[in-house]
């Protein structure tokens, strides 16, 4: 059995959000499936940050598809990391990526891809996609589908 005691949320039952994802943690813990390829999804349909111009909220529905390799992302660790953003402003650009690079920090994937589904504003939907390369053969990767809001056909 895997010693978890080193996790600074899981279990716990003070877990206040983070002031900033900077400030935020993501944990990684040991695959419990190491020895085969296999998909992991988040889905994040009501993520927010804020317009680094205007204070104002931006909403975005958010995909996250990784395959491990060795380690798997601590759901409560993600859950107040991707929550940390709600007082952050940012463009969509910059916590889309930012949100991919520190999952491929916390626990180097093998491969993974974000699609950032953003609400609209002004009309306009703004979505931003990043991959790190191809996935590994033999893995079913589902499509992640274009999320039905208002402003999209």
């Amino acid at each position: 059995m895997p010693d978890y005691q080193d996790l600074h949320y899981l279990g716990g039952t003070d877990s206040p959000l983070p002031g900033s994802p900077e400030e935020a943690r993501l944990e990684a813990v040991p695959d419990p499936h190491a020895d085969r390829d296999y998909l992991v999804r988040f889905t994040v349909p009501e993520f927010t940050s804020l317009c680094p111009v205007t204070g104002q909220p931006d909403f975005a529905h958010l995909m996250v598809d990784y395959v491990p390799d060795g380690y798997i992302v601590e759901s409560k660790s993600l859950k107040l990391f991707l929550g940390a953003f709600r007082n952050h402003g940012a463009f969509h650009e910059d916590c889309t990526l930012t949100i991919a690079k520190r999952l491929q920090a916390a626990v180097r994937p093998k491969w993974l891809r974000i699609g950032g589904y953003w609400y609209p504003r002004g009309g306009i939907p703004i979505d931003i996609f990043y991959q790190t390369g191809e996935p590994p053969a033999g893995v079913w990767i589902p499509e992640q589908g274009v999320p039905s809001y208002r402003g999209r056909g």
